[in-house]
């Protein structure tokens, strides 16, 4: 018998929930400023889909405090990403910390997951129209 057959949350689908306390905002900031369209909606909740994976934006009265990424979208190419969203209005997050410094919106990260095969990694954040933090990655091979 496996790991997996003796624990049922290793076989499980990973779907990320964020907070919306306006849930009609957070739909057109999600249409119009990146391009996502909820593939379906239920009282309160707005399902979307990339690549396969899933989130929801769902109504809610509390509100994250926004101070960690939420969620993270793998993307090939982050400079054509974090070129296409600022142009959409998009404002990344600029950080300068000792050992963590983005220029124009980027980051280099030493190190990654030995599983990806990646030296390191790229990424930017920005905020959704919640407050909710939302990051990007590019894995450096």
């Amino acid at each position: 018998m496996s790991a997996d057959d003796r624990n049922p949350l290793a076989l499980a689908r990973v779907s990320t929930r964020l907070p919306a306390q306006d849930l009609d905002r957070a739909r057109r900031f999600y249409a119009e400023t990146l391009g996502l369209e909820a593939v379906d909606e239920r009282p309160g909740g707005l399902l979307y889909r990339c690549a396969g994976t899933e989130f929801v934006l769902f109504e809610s009265t509390g509100a994250s405090p926004g101070t960690f990424t939420q969620m993270a979208l793998e993307v090939d190419d982050i400079e054509a990403a974090v070129s296409a969203l600022k142009q959409r209005g998009v404002v990344f997050e600029e950080v300068d910390v000792p050992g963590f410094r983005t220029k124009d919106g980027i980051a280099e990260i030493e190190g990654n997951y030995p599983s990806k095969g990646a030296r390191g990694e790229r990424g930017a954040w920005f905020r959704d129209s919640e407050g909710n933090l939302l990051g990007m990655g590019e894995p450096v091979v």
